[in-house]
């Protein structure tokens, strides 16, 4: 394995905007996302903000699937950061793209840790 792993950023318009500003369908999203690529799953904390808007984070085992949610523009932004090379973070992209009902997504992929393009520095510089 070249990476430890892969971080997906995902913006999402066009959301269903009471979906996207419910606390507990947001949460059952996180969970399904994590199912949806058979992640081990840790932890979710979600909170909704007056008057709209929910931040929710699930926490797993190989790292982390977060939200953030603007309902009054019908936007949602996630990051999606998979540790090693078994899971295809972009599994869990699809699923939340069609939970959240997002007419328009955009999406960068990084490579997290990647040892094998790194040119060695001296420490310190």
């Amino acid at each position: 394995m070249s990476t430890l792993g892969k971080h997906i950023i995902l913006e999402m318009w066009g959301c269903c905007k009471d979906t996207i500003d419910n606390v507990e369908v947001v949460k059952e999203i996180l969970v399904k996302a994590a199912e949806s690529v058979k992640a081990t799953l840790v932890d979710v904390v979600c909170h909704r903000f007056s008057p709209y808007g929910v931040t929710g984070v699930a926490i797993l085992a190989e790292s982390h699937i977060a939200v953030h949610t603007w309902p009054e523009h019908g936007y949602a932004a996630a990051d999606i950061f998979i540790c090693g090379s078994a899971i295809n973070p972009r599994n869990a992209a699809s699923y939340m793209t069609e939970a959240f009902y997002a007419k328009e997504t955009s999406f960068l992929e990084l490579k997290r840790g990647d040892f094998l393009s790194r040119t060695p520095q001296m420490a310190g510089r």
